[in-house]
């Protein structure tokens, strides 16, 4: 899909569908859609008086043209209230203009900037958030269908505001499209089925990123791994006959003794039957999904180097899967972690910890200045905050959990913070054999068990942990407005990509 500029009259444009957006107080019309309104004789000023379109965000009305201008039809989308306005109301706009088009069958779309006249956010982040939703909303995995449902859009062209510099406009467009791109890759590892998309298979997307000349990706083997003596990472994957792989995405290392880099980690389990703490049917459904914080960090690293980041940006992965068999971890295993910690393995569906326990401690390695994880890592966390609604945010550091709300905000993608207290810890440490357990086996400990598992490798640095698990991978029943269809989301990756952009190492 192409997008541009176009400077050309409203009403002269040559496209067949042109996007309009109003807010919820507008009962008139004024500027370009004024100019569209007298060439289509007061439609959209009839339609406005009547209350046949409210301008709530995301409503959608069609109005055809018969010929009066050259578009075929004009979308009119709501913005909400105009109190209420930010980049995600622009989003979402976007988004639901741009799925309605699509319905329609159109190829070629132009729209207006959405509130940049009434609005305080500059031309820049308005057209970026625009374009993200945008393509995110087109966003389809059809690989496996024998039949295309969908026809393609070609082009996007927004129209230029005369009073704002056109560089602003393609700076948006661009990291709009790169930030977007991210979304659409860790959505498509996500959206892979588990025969295909194995430890070495994800190592392999990795590897694609290293074709930046500022991004080197190794990929750890087995052996390579045991030299490492994470025996916590490796515990999880005794039970496969796909070995693990433990990939190290490193952006601008040639920075890395002048300027401490950010270290993201991200959890993928390729695929997570449960261990012989055997999850149900039901509970295995989606488990494909379980590898989503490693496909964010993939994602926010092929951003960290398209939207070229000033400072140092670190991916750490471990993938592995989680199966049955005559070599898989019991319940009761005792494992060494790479800084020494024992683990006792209270449950083998536990095990995302596990593997993120020896990547925090390789962290360590680079002296970072902050340290963030994203893990499917408790399905307390949905229940806690429910499907669709938001991440949670746990973490040590107070201006790091205050820079990750803020890109939070910015980006549309929602966390909250919980605390950490230390009678997390208490519980994790209660193990009769072992330095650490590693669960309790008491749904009423609460979520921040496991962050309080984590902490305790994360000695010497500022961290954050993000349990995605709300928010991953969707399904088609949710009540929250998703930017695309229902599957994997690629959250994570405009959060982080928003933070990178925003906030100087």
């Amino acid at each position: 899909m192409k997008f541009n500029l176009i400077s050309n009259k409203i009403t002269e444009i040559d496209v067949d569908t042109i996007i309009l957006s109003i807010f919820m107080s507008d009962d008139t019309t004024n500027g370009l859609i004024h100019d569209i309104d007298l060439a289509l004789n007061g439609s959209i000023s009839e339609i406005l008086s009547r209350g046949d379109h409210k301008g709530k965000l995301r409503e959608v009305t069609e109005i055809y043209t018969n010929g009066q201008i050259p578009a075929d039809r004009v979308i009119l989308v709501g913005l909400g209230p105009e109190k209420d306005f930010n980049e995600n109301s622009i989003r979402h706009a976007a988004a639901a203009a741009a799925i309605r088009a699509r319905q329609l069958g159109a190829r070629k779309i132009a729209s207006i900037i959405h509130g940049v006249e009434k609005s305080q956010l500059s031309a820049n982040d308005t057209v970026r958030a625009s374009t993200e939703g945008t393509i995110l909303s087109l966003y389809v995995f059809e690989k496996y269908k024998s039949e295309n449902k969908f026809d393609s859009v070609e082009s996007m062209s927004f129209i230029e505001n005369k009073d704002i510099e056109s560089d602003y406009l393609l700076s948006g467009i661009e990291q709009g499209k790169i930030i977007s791109n991210a979304v659409q890759l860790a959505r498509d590892l996500v959206n892979e089925p588990p025969n295909v998309c194995t430890p070495a298979f994800l190592a392999e997307q990795a590897m694609q990123i290293d074709d930046d000349a500022n991004t080197n990706v190794s990929i750890l083997t087995e052996p390579e791994i045991e030299d490492l003596n994470m025996g916590a990472f490796l515990s999880v994957g005794r039970g496969s006959t796909r070995k693990p792989r433990f990939i190290v995405i490193e952006y601008n290392k040639k920075l890395l003794d002048k300027v401490q880099p950010l270290v993201l980690v991200g959890k993928a389990i390729t695929f997570d039957t449960g261990g012989y703490s055997l999850k149900s049917a039901s509970g295995m459904s989606t488990m494909k999904a379980d590898m989503a914080g490693g496909a964010a960090v993939i994602g926010a690293l092929q951003a960290a180097s398209k939207l070229k980041v000033p400072y140092p940006v670190i991916g750490l992965i471990p993938a592995t899967e989680n199966m049955v068999s005559g070599t898989a971890s019991h319940p009761s295993d005792v494992v060494s972690a790479s800084n020494g910690k024992t683990i006792e393995i209270v449950n083998t569906d536990a095990e995302g910890r596990l593997i993120l326990a020896d990547a925090l401690v390789y962290a360590a390695q680079y002296n970072p200045k902050h340290v963030i994880d994203l893990a499917t890592l408790t399905g307390s966390a949905v229940i806690a905050l429910g499907e669709g609604s938001a991440a949670a945010l746990f973490t040590n550091e107070t201006s790091l959990a205050e820079q990750l709300l803020t890109s939070s905000e910015s980006s549309g993608e929602r966390i909250w913070r919980m605390p950490l207290y230390p009678e997390y810890t208490d519980w994790m440490k209660a193990s009769n054999v072992a330095d650490l357990r590693n669960s309790t086996n008491k749904s009423d400990t609460g979520i921040g068990t496991s962050a309080a598992f984590l902490q305790e490798f994360t000695e010497g640095y500022s961290w954050a942990h993000i349990d995605i698990a709300p928010m991953a991978f969707l399904s088609g029943g949710s009540v929250i407005k998703r930017l695309g269809p229902a599957g994997a989301t690629g959250f994570g990756v405009r959060l982080l990509s928003h933070l990178m952009i925003e906030y100087a190492n």
